[in-house]
C-alpha cells in the first residue's frame, strides 16, 4: 500500500516543530544572560542576511534574465571590469565583517561566563548587599551532582535557585569532559576532570526549566538531564528545608558509590555534605590515601624553588629546563582554580 502523499511531509513538519521549539527557548529565555546571548544571535544573523539575501535574489534574477530563451538580454562577452561593482562587492562584506567583529568583541567581554553579574535584568542592577548563590557542579557518569555550600545540602539531577538572585556556578567533572547547559539560564559551559570552570547567570521568571548535557560522554548521555527550578525566595527556603528533612548524608564513601556509571538516575537529595568533599572531587583525591593534585603541585613547585636556590636560577628557568613529560599537563590546574 503506497504511503499517502498528504502524510509524506509529516516527519519534516514534526522536525521543523521541534527545531522551532528549541529556537523559541534560545531566543525567548527566562534569564537575563541567556536573553542577551539570544539578542546577540539575532543581531549577528540579521547582519549576515544583509549579504546573503541580496546574493540569493541576484542569483535568481541573473538566472532568469540571462536564460537561453531571452533574446533581448544584453550579452557582453568582452566585459571584464566595473569600478562601481567592485566597490559594492568588497565594501559591503567588509562593513559587515567589521560590524560582526565589533559586536562579537563587545558581547564576548560583556557575557564572559567568569565575569560577575552587574545586573539581574535590563535596567535592574544587582541590589547592594546581595551575594550570589554558590552552586558547585560535578558531572558524573551519567548524572549531575549539585553542591550548595551555603545551605549545606546536595542534590542529584535537581537544581533550584531564587528568582532575580545572581548564581555563581563552579564546575568540574569526575571522569570525562562534559558540558552543562540550561538554555533558559545561559550558554553552555564545559566541565573537565581536575579543572574548574565558572558560570555567572540569573533566572528572572519562576518556572521549571530543562537542563542537559550538551557534550557527548558515552552510552548514558541521552538520559543525562535535570530540572532547574526558578523559585521565589520563600519557595527556595522550603526547597532547602525539604532537602534537609528528606535527604541523607553525602560522605566520601557515598560519593564513590554515586560516581559509578549509571543511567537515568532519579532525583536524590542529601541533607548534609562531608566538609571539603567538592575540593577533593576537584583535586581528584576522594579515595582514601590518594594524594590531592594541589598538594602534589605544591610539592613540585617547592622542589623547583629549592633547585633554583641551589643553582642561582629562577624557578621558571628550572621548570623550562626540565624535559617535557610525555603525558602533557593541565591547562587549568585545580590549584589555580582554588
Amino acid at each position: 500500500m503506497p504511503f499517502p502523499k498528504s502524510l509524506r511531509a509529516a516527519p519534516l513538519l514534526a522536525l521543523a516543530t521541534l527545531l522551532a521549539g528549541c529556537n523559541a527557548v534560545v531566543l525567548n529565555p527566562a534569564g537575563d544572560v541567556a536573553a542577551q546571548q539570544g539578542r546577540l544571535v539575532v543581531a549577528s544573523t540579521v547582519l549576515m542576511l544583509l549579504i546573503i539575501v541580496p546574493v540569493i535574489v541576484l542569483i535568481l534574477l541573473f538566472a532568469w534574465r540571462y536564460r537561453a530563451s531571452n533574446k533581448e538580454a544584453d550579452y557582453q562577452p568582452d566585459w571584464d571590469h566595473s569600478t562601481q561593482l567592485e566597490l559594492v562587492i568588497w565594501a559591503a562584506p567588509l562593513v559587515i565583517v567589521i560590524a560582526l567583529g565589533a559586536l562579537t568583541w563587545i558581547g564576548t567581554h560583556l557575557l564572559d561566563p567568569y565575569r560577575p553579574l552587574d545586573r539581574i535584568a535590563a535596567g535592574k542592577p544587582v541590589p547592594e548587599g546581595v551575594k550570589p548563590l554558590e552552586v558547585e557542579v560535578v558531572s558524573l557518569d551519567w548524572k549531575w551532582l549539585f553542591f550548595y555550600p551555603e545551605q549545606g545540602i546536595a542534590t542529584v539531577n535537581e537544581l533550584a535557585a531564587p528568582v532575580d538572585r545572581p548564581i555563581r556556578f563552579k564546575l568540574t567533572s569526575s571522569t570525562t569532559m562534559n558540558a552543562f547547559y540550561v538554555p533558559d539560564l545561559a550558554g553552555m559551559i564545559y566541565t573537565m576532570p581536575g579543572m574548574q570552570t565558572e558560570l555567572n547567570a540569573v533566572i528572572n521568571k519562576p518556572g521549571v526549566y530543562h537542563g542537559l548535557s550538551s557534550h557527548y560522554s558515552g552510552s548514558g548521555f541521552s538520559g543525562m538531564t535535570f530540572k532547574f527550578h526558578g523559585l521565589s525566595q520563600d519557595d527556595f527556603a522550603k526547597w532547602v528545608a525539604q532537602g534537609k528533612s528528606e535527604g541523607k548524608a553525602l560522605t566520601r564513601a557515598t560519593y564513590l558509590e554515586l560516581a559509578k556509571p549509571s543511567e537515568r538516575n532519579p532525583v536524590a537529595r542529601f541533607a548534609s555534605v562531608e566538609p571539603g568533599l567538592y575540593e577533593r572531587v576537584l583535586n581528584m583525591c576522594v579515595e582514601e590515601g590518594k594524594p590531592c593534585m594541589h598538594a602534589t603541585m605544591a610539592q613540585d613547585a617547592a622542589r623547583q624553588g629549592n633547585r633554583a636556590a641551589m643553582s642561582g636560577r629562577t624557578p621558571e628557568q628550572v621548570r623550562d629546563a626540565q624535559p617535557e613529560k610525555a603525558h602533557g599537563g593541565h591547562s587549568m590546574p585545580a590549584a589555580a582554580a582554588k
